[in-house]
């Protein structure tokens, strides 16, 4: 867990490949959160986006800004996205996906 924890740099969406499944990662005051990676307005990888000061990662391409915690698109312009339950264990990062 360490590793994990040192390895990820806060408000900075990491991609991370799971099978087929494209997950956007995010550590933000030392809690992870995991969301789809794909912006459900346009597709692009939110992975390349930001992080604000609400917790909410913003799409590059049309600035379209998603909640970490649940996964709402904020203006209600778009989908929501799929969420991930995050469980930190002394073993390592684990992310529930269906």
């Amino acid at each position: 867990m360490e590793e994990a924890q040192s390895r990820i740099q806060s408000d900075k969406p990491q991609l991370v490949l799971i099978g087929e499944k494209r997950i956007c990662l995010v550590k933000r005051q030392n809690q992870f959160f995991a969301v789809q990676d794909r912006c459900t307005h346009n597709g692009e990888s939110l992975s390349k986006g930001m992080v604000n000061y609400l917790g909410e990662v913003i799409c590059p391409w049309h600035n379209y800004r998603f909640s970490l915690q649940n996964g709402r698109e904020c203006s209600s312009r778009s989908a929501d996205l799929i969420t991930y339950p995050v469980k930190v264990e002394s073993n390592g990062l684990f992310i529930g996906i269906f």
